[in-house]
């Protein structure tokens, strides 16, 4: 008898608080401050609501705002001068976007649109940095965060450049689910091909694969990932790298 998929991971974020106007909190960045920043912060911050494709920011914007991001799921792109663009960074409600502000630069070389629609809270730029002088707990967070998106990027960069697109599909996929905690990643083929800057066809293969075997279920603009440590197993190195680099960051932060 076949054995039968194992179910897939049951997430447990952290608990929500909630803000001065009632929004709840799921961003782990400001879930972890201690409650004198948060006083100082969170009156700053302004809930706004993220559609599928908006875009955030463009390569060579000066940044007007940051980004707490609160659910759904924001990718970052390297976009070319033809147009085309490829994916080197994800972003859900652990992380922040506007990291360039955080070294005190105001301009950003990347795209981030949101993916996944959702909400996040919003920070004018220009209070972002008084703020930090007084936050140093949000300033050694944010900190933190922008090394763990460089190493990221640095990790996907390698990842499309030696690895089978069924392989990166698996890994992103993880990646993605980690973020929204949720074994359910609502996304057409088209668009994945354009953040994992291949062809639709060849993504439409590589999810062919994973159906077949079992790992996801794979309908018009939806895929649920079935069997979450197979496709651990299916994926390449790099998501378990990533991982495990994250947290030996957590643990040296301890």
């Amino acid at each position: 008898m076949a054995n039968k998929p194992r179910p897939p991971t049951k997430f447990s974020p952290l608990p929500p608080r909630v803000d001065g106007d009632g929004n709840h909190i799921h961003n782990t960045i400001l879930l972890d401050l201690p409650r004198k920043e948060r006083q100082l912060l969170f009156p700053k911050l302004e809930l706004v609501r993220l559609k599928t494709h908006h875009r955030l920011h463009e390569p060579g914007d000066t940044l007007k705002s940051a980004y707490f991001c609160n659910t759904g799921l924001v990718s970052v792109l390297t976009v070319f001068p033809d147009g085309k663009s490829v994916e080197v960074g994800l972003i859900g409600n652990e992380g922040f976007v506007g990291v360039p502000l955080v070294a005190g630069l105001r301009t950003t070389p990347t795209r981030a649109i949101a993916q996944i629609e959702g909400t996040a809270f919003r920070l004018d730029s220009e209070t972002l940095m008084p703020i930090l002088r007084q936050c140093p707990k949000l300033e050694r967070r944010l900190q933190q965060f922008s090394q763990a998106l460089a190493m990221q990027a640095t990790q996907i960069a390698a990842c499309n450049r030696v690895h089978e697109v069924d392989e990166r599909l698996a890994r992103w996929l993880l990646m993605s689910a980690d973020r929204v905690g949720s074994n359910s990643v609502p996304l057409t083929q088209g668009f994945l091909a354009q953040m994992l800057g291949t062809r639709r066809a060849s993504v439409t293969v590589a999810a062919g694969i994973l159906q077949r075997a079992g790992l996801i279920s794979n309908t018009r603009g939806d895929v649920q990932v079935l069997d979450r440590q197979k496709l651990e197993e299916a994926s390449c190195e790099c998501y378990g790298i990533m991982q495990r680099q994250i947290k030996d960051w957590q643990s040296d932060s301890q």
